[in-house]
């Protein structure tokens, strides 16, 4: 048998992967919005950041509170002066485990109360309370100022975790697409910095790298929703002239990181047709490469924000399902 002893090469890129068929509809609606952010830019970024709240009112203490079985407080982290929203169970005998919530937005926009219902919901079928964080965005505050204010309200939750009735060995990342990639990288500062042990990571559809070499970045760069245009301007509205040169911190791009050992369990979900898919597949690989926990789903057929769209496709089923299923076993281990 003969063998081919020339380097491997890389395949030629196909066309995407095909859309899942029940989140097909979903993109209907999808022109008005891509319309909207095609005309992102450094300079536009505050009026459409006016014009998204506007459309999307953020949901009040009362909605948060779910019908009164959480309480909702907003407190504030002297220093960077930043607001943390803290909504904790009222039945909860015991202290609470914490799902540290940090949202998406491109690292350009977006709030802390940004699909927060949605969070504090998930929270309540495991017991939890939810801290959600109001970080600086970019370009008004480049790198690294919203990862220390990420950073900054871990350490403030955890130092006041009794006073809140809250478990300090139970606190857990959790971050959607930009907040997903500050959630990597607040974990990476609590290792190196020896700062609070935590529980886990949860990424959802995680933005790692701002060098978008990767295939997907560009087998997929006309994607939905978030497209290479956007993710170039996000990166490049946090890095400013450091985009793209080799010294880029990994505590702002956390695929940059050469060491991934010593992390806590972490769990990665994407879809296929995805702009983040090899990256966060590359980021899960590098886990376990370094003798660590990392569980992995990649959603066949499912673009980026494409749960939140189509919550009832059964791909956007299954994968709140398996996220719940982790949350339990990381949260309920003796």
């Amino acid at each position: 048998m003969s063998v081919d002893n020339r380097p491997l090469q890389r395949p030629p890129l196909g066309p995407p992967p095909p859309f899942d068929r029940e989140v097909l509809p979903a993109l209907d609606g999808l022109p008005q919005i891509q319309g909207w952010l095609s005309e992102l830019n450094l300079d536009t970024i505050p009026a459409m950041r006016e014009g998204t709240r506007a459309a999307m009112p953020a949901p009040t203490d009362e909605e948060l509170s779910l019908g009164g079985a959480y309480t909702v407080e907003e407190r504030t982290v002297p220093g960077p002066d930043i607001t943390l929203i803290i909504c904790r169970p009222r039945a909860s005998a015991q202290p609470a485990p914490v799902l540290y919530w940090i949202h998406g937005g491109g690292m350009i926009m977006g709030s802390a109360r940004d699909n927060l219902t949605d969070i504090v919901t998930i929270a309540q079928q495991v017991g939890a309370a939810v801290v959600a964080v109001e970080y600086r965005l970019a370009p008004e505050t480049p790198h690294p100022g919203p990862v220390e204010d990420c950073y900054a309200g871990l350490t403030w939750t955890a130092q006041h975790a009794d006073d809140l009735g809250l478990d300090a060995d139970r606190i857990m990342v959790f971050g959607q697409s930009a907040g997903g990639g500050l959630a990597a990288a607040v974990t990476l500062l609590a290792r190196d910095r020896g700062g609070p042990a935590l529980a886990g990571q949860l990424l959802l559809c995680p933005m790692l790298d701002d060098r978008d070499a990767t295939p997907s970045t560009h087998q997929l760069a006309d994607a939905p929703l978030w497209n290479r245009t956007l993710n170039n301007l996000g990166w490049r509205a946090l890095l400013g002239e450091n985009y793209g040169r080799p010294d880029v911190s990994p505590y702002a791009a956390p695929a940059r990181a050469h060491d991934l050992s010593g992390l806590p369990p972490t769990f990665i979900d994407v879809g296929s047709a995805d702009l983040f898919r090899d990256e966060d597949v590359d980021y899960a690989n590098r886990i376990w490469q370094a003798g660590g926990d990392a569980e992995l789903h990649v959603w066949a057929g499912a673009f980026h924000g494409s749960d939140g769209l189509a919550p009832h496709a059964a791909i956007s089923r299954s994968a709140a399902t398996e996220r719940l299923n982790w949350l339990h076993r990381q949260l309920d281990r003796p």
